[in-house]
């Protein structure tokens, strides 16, 4: 156990040098106003680079981003099924979709999964 602690602690230190070194040596950014105007081929930009986008799709796309993680953790659970005990598997699996379903329903009830205001 204490091995354990030790070898923690030396990969801890080893991680903790190695990126001071990298911010140490590291290329040093220079705020320069031509870098941050937006580039279109040379010439000065006809239109605001910030324009407005919808918070709709923003909330869409985290919902789908949220549900599309979630599944990649569903799939592997299928591979445990072998070496595992199927009732706790069964009943894992069960309070997972089940919250997964939970946190849908509600989304659904706040109106984040409609598209018309």
């Amino acid at each position: 156990m204490i091995n354990l602690l030790i070898m923690s602690f030396i990969l801890f230190i080893i991680a903790f040098i190695v990126m001071m070194l990298s911010s140490i040596l590291s290329k040093k950014k220079q705020i320069d106003r031509e870098k941050l105007s937006p580039f279109e081929c040379g010439f000065n930009p006809l239109n605001s680079s910030r324009l407005p986008f919808s918070i709709r799709f923003f909330l869409i796309a985290i919902i789908f981003l949220i549900f599309d993680v979630e599944i990649a953790l569903i799939l592997p659970m299928i591979l445990t099924l072998k070496s595992s005990n199927l009732i706790i598997w069964t009943m894992t699996n069960f309070i997972f979709i089940f919250i997964l379903i939970i946190g849908l329903f509600h989304e659904w009830n706040q109106g984040a999964l409609n598209w018309t205001f």
